[in-house]
């Protein structure tokens, strides 16, 4: 079987379990037109991006290259992609700043790092600067698919790697908090709060939901912990922030 593009026919799986076709936008469910998963590889290394670009196509993926990561960028922001895969060590821009001036665009498209920097702080640093996933070098063709097909089945939603409520902002990779661009010094337990709540802006979050997630569930709490740590967040960010819903739970909002 083969979906054809342009000229190109592009040899299709009918046994994947995971479809490389999706119903184009606009159309209704019965009557959908189907169209190629589109992808782009940013890859300096020639014959590494001959070979993404001979397997990906094989699989029925269209695949456009970049060589460089400025050019890589330039077409990932304005280009109709469903996912990217980065290398790390490019020409002209790294894959994290890449990544990270994606995000900064708020640009969610879904992105795999391939890289031969294969360090635990490497591949911490990747996903902290908002990549989806990281992948060293060599990589095994089959689970680079698989991987692949876990991105595009989850989507691009919003995944900000910095949590922002206002003027609030929360760092997950360097646990910093700050207040109108002010750092603000929190402990462990009230870091671990707010981080939940900003998780959940603008939702009423109940105390017995704050308690299964911020507190660990081995050791007893008082029944108040909850109001205590709020007053606490509320001294040194301000009482504006945090809203008490009587009866429901607390509502982290911006002012």
């Amino acid at each position: 079987m083969a979906f054809l593009r342009g000229r190109e026919a592009l040899p299709v799986d009918p046994r994947e379990p995971v479809p490389l076709l999706r119903p184009a936008a606009g159309r209704r469910p019965g009557r959908a037109r189907l169209v190629v998963v589109r992808l782009l590889v940013v890859e300096d290394e020639e014959r590494l991006a001959r070979a993404l670009r001979r397997g990906l196509q094989a699989e029925g993926f269209a695949v456009d290259v970049a060589a460089d990561g400025a050019t890589g960028l330039d077409l990932a922001l304005h280009g109709e992609y469903d996912a990217m895969i980065l290398d790390v060590m490019l020409p002209r821009l790294s894959g994290y700043r890449v990544v990270q001036a994606l995000r900064a665009e708020r640009n969610w498209l879904p992105v795999l790092m391939l890289s031969a920097k294969d360090g635990e702080y490497d591949q911490a640093d990747g996903l902290d600067c908002g990549a989806d996933d990281y992948l060293t070098k060599p990589f095994s063709y089959v689970v680079l698919l698989a991987r692949l097909r876990a991105l595009l089945r989850r989507g691009a939603p919003e995944r900000p790697s910095v949590l922002a409520v206002g003027s609030l902002t929360l760092d997950p990779a360097s646990r910093r908090v700050a207040r109108a661009g002010t750092e603000v010094s929190l402990t462990v337990r009230e870091y671990a709060l707010l981080e939940y709540l900003m998780r959940r802006p603008g939702e009423v979050v109940s105390k017995t939901e704050l308690l299964d997630h911020v507190w660990d569930a081995s050791f007893e709490t008082a029944p108040n912990a909850v109001e205590v740590y709020v007053g606490y967040l509320r001294r040194k960010l301000g009482k504006d922030l945090l809203e008490t819903v009587r009866g429901a739970g607390y509502r982290l909002t911006a002012p």
